[in-house]
């Protein structure tokens, strides 16, 4: 009767050590991505995402549509989560405080060695693409009004509606900033979803919105892009970050997202962005579908 007791209770604990290997085993084989609360980020999410899991033997975890920038970049310093996209203009002004700096290689290479040094995060090679903020509005009001530039927008905003994230609103290289270089201020700017501004501007509930540059609706909602004839807005590179820690534990890690490197362009990342907004295709789909036509999966 002892010796049943003692092999059953072998037994009890060899499972029970099975189990905590199984679990630290799959934690440590595990990553998790986020994304902020737009479609760009969210295909972005999964392209990642599935090129990790083709090419590596590691699990994902995604988190998308967390919410705005700060949210994002607090969870990757907390180590809520492992990388994410993020962009050269807004790491640099938004997250370091930094001053404007116009030349995107001086941009990145200024967010990728303070990012190192301040707070050990990593960032790997730019995607390719510039989603540099804009201010648009219907291109038949710019044409009736004579506007070309942000320039040419000041002396009509007294009687203008802006419609803009609550984010950009209180941005320093957003509505804060912008209205100090032009010298302009709107007429009871709205905040807004960023999913809703668009389709706001076109039906005529506001007049100037805060665009993406690679947002496949300005075309479609027959938007014009405001020229920034004083360059206030810096470049917005997107590169994927990632925690050194996490780095260090994954090296394969760099050599496959740098696979990303140069792939996506303005032109292709709208597209993209449209199958999802316009055509309501799902950013999974999307992601998939272009990593096989680029033979990266």
């Amino acid at each position: 009767m002892k010796k049943a007791f003692i092999l059953l209770m072998i037994v009890i604990l060899s499972v029970s050590l099975i189990g905590c290997s199984s679990t630290t085993s799959d934690k440590s084989n595990k990553i998790v991505i986020g994304g902020k609360n737009f479609t760009e980020q969210d295909i972005l999410v999964y392209i990642m995402k599935d090129l990790i899991e083709a090419k590596t033997d590691l699990k994902v975890e995604v988190k998308p549509f967390l919410g705005g920038t700060n949210i994002v970049a607090q969870a990757l310093e907390a180590g809520d989560l492992d990388l994410y996209a993020e962009y050269t203009g807004t790491g640099l002004m938004n997250i370091l405080g930094e001053p404007v700096l116009n030349d995107p290689e001086a941009t990145y290479e200024k967010v990728k060695k303070l990012y190192k040094d301040k707070k050990n995060i990593v960032w790997l090679k730019p995607l390719g693409f510039n989603n540099t903020y804009t201010l648009s509005m219907r291109a038949d009001q710019a044409n009736q009004l004579g506007i070309e530039t942000i320039s040419d927008l000041v002396k009509h905003t007294p009687n203008l509606t802006l419609g803009a994230t609550h984010e950009f609103l209180e941005r320093d290289d957003g509505y804060k900033g912008i209205k100090k270089v032009y010298g302009f201020e709107f007429r009871s700017p709205k905040g807004m979803d960023p999913g809703l501004t668009y389709a706001a501007c076109r039906d005529g509930k506001v007049d100037v919105i805060d665009a993406f540059a690679t947002d496949g609706r300005i075309p479609a909602f027959q938007l014009k892009v405001l020229k920034d004839d004083k360059n206030f807005f810096p470049p917005y590179y997107a590169a994927p970050i990632i925690r050194a820690d996490t780095l260090e534990k994954h090296p394969q890690l760099a050599d496959v997202l740098n696979m990303l490197s140069g792939k996506l362009d303005d032109k292709q990342m709208a597209a993209l962005n449209a199958k999802v907004d316009l055509e309501k295709k799902d950013a999974k789909e999307v992601a998939r579908e272009w990593l096989k036509a680029q033979g990266l999966i």
